[in-house]
């Protein structure tokens, strides 16, 4: 009887194939992500990913930040930032399969976001003709600053952001989130409008490189990091159900490098040329119908920057600026 009563128990346990590998990169911030054509995860979730620091290595030097709290990527659509703060350093990459998958196990690509952390991001070189609008002054940025909480405090509260050294800031439809010229760049939005349109009919999502964005967040998700100097490049919001018939987004934004862009249709990604962190964004909803004027941008650095660098994960440690592309293990 004993034996029978524990037989169904024996069955609970289950032995996946794991895979463990090390990545080590160098000082910067970094976006892991699955490479393109992977078969998306069974019922059970898996095959799946986790990053997460690396064994040993001391606080404050490595932060993981991803969609899901505890570090989990998934198997096809997930993303993981990376920010090295002193590097070389490694993060542990970790597989999970189902004991008799005939699969490979899944594949990355890692993408160079920027290049070593700084307290400020750095500033691209301009030409003498068009020079960029020079950066306020403090005093002049902590007055802009005051004055818009000030003003957040009387208009409905559509849009929150965490803002670098400012942290949690919220607005309305029809305000600046972030302040141009500040050099504070945004590192996570939700946008949840009270009136106008339901926020079950607002979809958005971060630009975190060239060419990257994050998955859609629906109306009231918070889309980016908080609190791990991670900017986000741009954003895109676009509407859905019956407000994509009645009403449109127009988008203004401007970046930490002097480029402002808008108002644009907001239904393709806003970004800088040169990938420089969103500083500031203006959120419009406007009936079909109004025209969007197109402007470009008030400046733009003379100097391409550098492409981000992008690789796959083999299964042994990784360089980012290695081109190869093997299985994960």
């Amino acid at each position: 009887m004993s034996n029978a009563a524990e037989a169904p128990r024996q069955n609970r346990v289950i032995d996946l194939k794991a895979g463990a590998h090390m990545m080590v990169l160098d000082a910067g911030i970094f976006c892991i992500f699955h490479a393109a054509g992977q078969a998306p995860a069974g019922p059970t979730g898996l095959p799946g990913v986790r990053i997460s620091c690396a064994p040993g290595t001391p606080p404050g030097i490595v932060t993981v930040s991803t969609f899901e709290e505890d570090g989990w990527i998934g198997g096809s659509n997930g993303a993981a930032l990376v920010r090295i703060m002193r590097g070389p350093a490694a993060v542990l990459v970790t597989t999970y399969q189902e004991p008799d998958s005939p699969h490979a196990a899944p594949r990355l690509q890692v993408a160079q976001l920027a290049g070593p952390v700084t307290t400020a991001p750095a500033q691209s070189p301009v030409p003498a003709a068009a020079p960029a609008p020079a950066p306020a002054s403090a005093a002049a940025v902590e007055a802009a600053e005051a004055a818009v909480e000030t003003a957040a405090e009387k208009i409905s509260k559509d849009i929150s952001a965490h803002i670098q050294r400012r942290g949690d800031v919220t607005t309305g439809v029809g305000h600046w989130m972030g302040v141009p010229g500040s050099q504070s760049w945004i590192e996570g939005f939700s946008i949840a409008p009270q009136t106008g349109v339901p926020a079950s009919d607002i979809e958005y999502q971060a630009v975190l490189g060239k060419g990257w964005l994050s998955p859609w967040a629906e109306g009231g998700q918070y889309c980016g990091s908080r609190g791990m100097a991670l900017p986000i490049l741009g954003l895109r919001v676009r509407l859905k159900g019956e407000s994509a018939k009645t009403h449109k987004v127009r988008l203004t934004a401007t970046f930490t490098d002097g480029t402002r862009l808008g108002p644009v249709d907001g239904s393709e990604a806003l970004e800088a040329e040169s990938l420089a962190p969103l500083e500031a964004f203006l959120l419009e909803v406007v009936p079909e119908g109004e025209e969007t004027p197109v402007s470009k941008p008030a400046s733009k650095p003379a100097a391409k920057p550098r492409a981000a660098k992008s690789s796959e994960t083999p299964a042994k440690p990784l360089s980012p600026r290695k081109r190869k592309s093997t299985p994960a293990s």
